[in-house]
């Protein structure tokens, strides 16, 4: 690197100009006279660039109440100058470091962001969602529910999509209501239950936070009697007895929330669409589904119907191969169903629906959309 070379300097008290040489030391830049003698020092952190005309230098010294001024027109003495001055930053060295130190800051707050996401979310989740007031929980599943019934509708029906409304299809409504009543009598959970059968082919039901319930075609036609079905139901309720879901939207939108930071969206609708893209694709844990399956066992005893036939179902459709969503995303079947017919005892079991009961809710779905 240059470590001398000339350059013009103006003292900034006579319009007098002088050819000077300039001697770059460890923290500063010397300016001599022609005859050797020292006209001022200045220290690299001190020194500023003004404009200039192009293929010049010009510096002057930072809070120097006098405009000396000094030019330098050697590229090689300037470059040199350049490298040693934080200040003076012609080949944006310094602009690419900060840059630098942008991009960096911006990846350590992703990663951050994302440990979040991963472990301090799902934990913040857990403890919230119990101390929700079931009013909140109500507006959450409201609002979630508008955006599951867009998802699952794909052909458009409307009211049509929920199975029960038609003339053919009521006594299959009152049938599934008396089940469910059933259970939620014995469940006395603290907020009611609003139950619905969807024209889905999928053997699959799955709760919203707020107590809405939703039970696809495709499960009726599989269970073979009324206490398969309820057995389902059962589990359901457990999940909303426990507020999984819940805590699945706490999930959800708590993600939907922290993405939106980075990515600018901080509009509920998000999180929404975010929450109810949780409660379709919910694989809970081992944890939560022996939970639920404990509340299931414990529900049908009450209400007095066999406590084994959720594990029954769970069998036929799951079997050893993967089955539906429903069981696809829940752990390990035959544990399950072990678990199950350990808890179920042998009780005397009574009919839950007559025969004639279930075999109109069989057909609670026997309506053709238009």
């Amino acid at each position: 690197m240059v470590a001398a070379g000339t350059a013009t300097f103006f003292d900034g008290i006579t319009a007098a100009r002088r050819e000077v040489t300039i001697d770059l030391g460890a923290t500063g830049l010397r300016i001599r006279a022609a005859d050797g003698r020292l006209l001022a020092e200045w220290h690299y952190d001190q020194i500023e660039s003004r404009s200039a005309p192009e293929g010049v230098l010009r510096l002057g010294k930072t809070g120097n109440p006098i405009l000396a001024r000094l030019e330098v027109r050697d590229p090689r003495l300037a470059g040199a100058i350049d490298e040693l001055s934080t200040p003076i930053d012609r080949s944006g060295r310094a602009e690419r470091r900060d840059r630098a130190k942008v991009i960096g800051w911006s990846i350590a707050a992703t990663i951050s962001l994302l440990l979040v996401a991963v472990f301090g979310v799902p934990e913040i989740a857990n403890r919230l969602a119990p101390l929700v007031p079931y009013s909140v929980e109500r507006k959450f599943g409201a609002a979630i529910d508008a955006q599951i019934r867009r998802t699952l509708d794909t052909r458009h029906a409307g009211a049509a999509f929920e199975c029960g409304n038609n003339d053919g299809e009521k006594l299959g409504r009152a049938a599934f209501d008396k089940l469910m009543g059933q259970l939620e009598a014995a469940a006395a959970l603290p907020l009611p239950l609003n139950p619905a059968v969807v024209r889905r082919d999928e053997a699959n039901a799955f709760a919203l936070p707020g107590g809405r319930v939703y039970v696809f075609q495709g499960l009726i036609d599989k269970a073979e009697s009324a206490d398969e079905l309820a057995g389902v139901l059962s589990h359901e309720i457990g999940h909303v007895a426990h507020r999984d879901s819940n805590r699945s939207v706490l999930e959800g939108a708590g993600l939907s929330f922290l993405f939106g930071m980075l990515l600018g969206d901080f509009v509920g609708g998000g999180a929404v669409i975010f929450a109810a893209k949780a409660i379709l694709q919910t694989s809970y844990s081992r944890e939560v589904e022996a939970g639920a399956d404990s509340y299931a066992v414990g529900l049908m005893r009450k209400v007095g119907g066999d406590a084994r036939a959720l594990g029954v179902i769970l069998t036929r459709i799951a079997g050893i191969h993967p089955g539906p969503k429903l069981f696809l995303d829940h752990p390990d079947t035959p544990s399950r169903v072990i678990h199950i017919n350990a808890l179920a005892g042998s009780d005397p079991t009574r009919p839950l629906l007559s025969p004639a009961e279930w075999a109109a809710l069989k057909r609670i779905c026997a309506g053709k959309l238009e």
